[in-house]
């Protein structure tokens, strides 16, 4: 009788360790060094917007070198998470563009690198080719990066015109009650 508790034991703590592979871990598409930036520039939305741009980058190009290596499974899972922090990183850049636009917060010097930038990922992303590893990761990346780049776009034209009406509240962080 005392077998039985023993093999139950048994059998549940191997089935506890086959789930464990199954179990994602969520990425961080930032480093430690690169939160704590976006986290210091917190109150400066130029700056913060500005440090999106530049790890957007960052990521764009390592995914552009990634798409001229040969093929092979390493490269293919590679290519995949980077996809998905490219993705993820333009998400929530453009949840920031969504918070400054209701505060009319003063961004339009961020927003125009942030423009042309975001045309020259879709670029990358558009000549990568597909494989089934990581085509469902580039979808993904090339709808957000069609978002962000409509969404920087829009918002420039708007907080243009907003700013030539308001020209007494050019350069703010916030819109302030009068």
């Amino acid at each position: 009788m005392r077998i039985l508790p023993t093999a139950a034991a048994l059998f549940l703590g191997l089935s506890v360790v086959a789930l464990l592979p199954a179990q994602k871990v969520k990425r961080e598409p930032l480093t430690e060094d690169q939160i704590d930036k976006i986290a210091e520039a917190g109150g400066d939305p130029v700056v913060r917007v500005s440090l999106y741009t530049r790890y957007l980058n960052e990521h764009a190009d390592v995914i552009k070198g990634l798409g001229k290596r040969a093929k092979s499974p390493a490269r293919s899972r590679r290519l995949d998470d980077e996809l998905q922090d490219f993705t993820a990183l333009m998400d929530e850049l453009g949840s920031n563009l969504d918070t400054y636009s209701e505060r009319h917060a003063d961004i339009r010097k961020s927003l125009k690198p942030l423009t042309e930038d975001s045309q020259r990922w879709l670029v990358i992303l558009r000549a990568l080719a597909g494989e089934p590893a990581f085509d469902l990761a580039r979808k993904e990346a090339i709808e957000s990066g069609e978002d962000l780049a409509g969404q920087a776009q829009r918002l420039l034209s708007e907080q243009t015109s907003y700013f030539n009406l308001h020209k007494d509240e050019r350069g703010q962080d916030r819109a302030e009650p009068k």
